[in-house]
């Protein structure tokens, strides 16, 4: 039953859910460059500064940790003020960012803009997978899987553009380009963005354990099931990360990175080439997987995923030495490893409600920083057991994860959902008869 047609009057074109999502997704691929163009701006700055490529990036560091962890603050904000003002603050906060960045030239003063940054990016995104889970509660894991696609893929329409005007015009002035254009654009969208009607989770499908039941953050993080959630999303998160950083390492110790390859006409290095592909593979999958759930279930998704990420990972060990499987496992990692930005959010919703579904989520979300917290282990790991023990660790993790969803977190998803709401079913009729008493 589609949920629109259960809201009359029909909603204007900006108020159509499709049309709110479609601001939410171009929202963060605008966004996106703070992160994924990070990368190309650290040479030119250590260049004209020589602070050291170590000291540069201890800024994507506070970056990632201010973005990750205050998206519980910025969701909170959202549930209470609706998307509006907090992607617009978000929008002036990743301008500023850039424009700091643009004339830095102190390493505190880039440390700075990178809280800026954190900020602007952490309240676009969980903004708008927040507005994803309450405006499709009938199609989360699509939805979520959407609009976190617009921020890992929103990058690769920029990166060249970018990475042509800082070889042109140096990296100041790109810093403050793309700085004003992305922020003000952002800034604009925000005007766009509406609140969405409290009472769309009543129409969604009940085929899977959906929550009638709305819970703010705080009765969430009391419940041993969001636990079992978080460190499913702890581990997974943890594990790909593990390898996924250390794609570029990998290659260059094992004496690919600078092969040529050859794919549909196009020649390029070896470690570019894959590099490309996974981004393709990472953006791509969040909307497929999120859909897969949407149909089959989360737990049924996140079993056979995550399964598949331990297999590609033991496999890119095995096998990567040759050039070719190098690049198809290397794919595969990240195809299967990009979807938990869109299963975990809607799992989340599905058990704790669509009211504070942007809080909660942004909660669930500390857990790529928590995540990203375990990742350094990796060097320890290669140096005293070699690449091979970082793969076997990771893809231990990640199976052992897929088969505790499976056969611990659904059964205990399921029968929480069914006695949480039939304790609140209970506590409506009996209010409902002390109420008929009073009378």
């Amino acid at each position: 039953m589609n949920v629109l047609t259960q809201q009359p009057p029909a909603p204007s074109f900006l108020g159509n859910r499709w049309t709110q999502l479609v601001i939410g997704i171009v929202c963060m691929a605008l966004v996106a460059n703070l992160q994924y163009a990070w990368t190309l701006f650290v040479g030119p700055m250590d260049a004209r500064h020589h602070w050291g490529r170590a000291a540069i990036q201890l800024a994507f560091s506070i970056f990632i940790l201010t973005e990750t962890w205050l998206v519980p603050v910025e969701g909170w904000l959202v549930d209470r003020f609706g998307p509006r003002p907090v992607v617009a603050v978000g929008a002036l906060c990743a301008g500023v960012a850039w424009i700091m960045n643009s004339y830095a030239t102190t390493l505190p003063e880039l440390y700075v803009a990178a809280v800026f940054a954190g900020l602007g990016a952490g309240g676009v995104y969980g903004t708008c997978v927040g507005n994803a889970l309450k405006l499709f509660p009938d199609r989360r894991g699509l939805a979520a899987g959407l609009t976190a696609a617009g921020f890992g893929a929103g990058a690769a329409v920029t990166v060249i553009p970018i990475a042509n005007m800082i070889t042109r015009t140096g990296y100041e002035h790109t810093f403050l380009f793309f700085g004003i254009l992305q922020g003000v654009c952002i800034f604009v969208l925000a005007l766009l963005l509406r609140k969405p009607a409290l009472g769309l989770a009543s129409t969604a499908k009940k085929k899977f354990a959906v929550s009638r039941t709305d819970y703010t953050p705080g009765q969430m993080i009391k419940t041993p099931v969001f636990w079992v959630i978080y460190a499913s999303f702890v581990a997974v998160a943890a594990g790909g990360l593990m390898a996924t950083a250390q794609i570029g390492p990998i290659a260059k110790d094992w004496g690919l990175a600078k092969l040529p390859m050859t794919i549909f006409g196009a020649t390029l290095p070896l470690l570019t080439m894959t590099l490309s592909i996974d981004s393709i593979c990472n953006g791509f999958t969040r909307p497929l997987c999120g859909f897969i759930s949407d149909k089959i279930g989360r737990e049924n998704t996140m079993f056979f995923i995550f399964i598949g990420e331990g297999l590609a990972l033991l496999g890119l060990m095995e096998y990567g030495s040759n050039p070719y499987a190098f690049m198809t496992f290397a794919a595969l990692v990240f195809l299967f490893w990009g979807e938990i930005y869109s299963i975990f959010p809607a799992i989340c919703a599905d058990t704790f409600g669509s009211k504070y579904a942007a809080s909660n989520a942004g909660t669930l979300y500390t857990a790529k920083g928590t995540a990203s917290l375990i990742v350094p282990i990796a060097s320890v790991l290669s140096a005293t057991g070699g690449w091979n023990l970082v793969f076997i660790v990771s893809a231990v993790i990640t199976i052992a994860a897929g088969i505790s969803a499976k056969f611990i977190l659904a059964p205990m998803r399921r029968h929480w959902i069914e006695s949480s709401d039939s304790a609140a079913v209970d506590a409506a009729s009996v209010a409902a008869s002390s109420g008929l008493s009073h009378h």
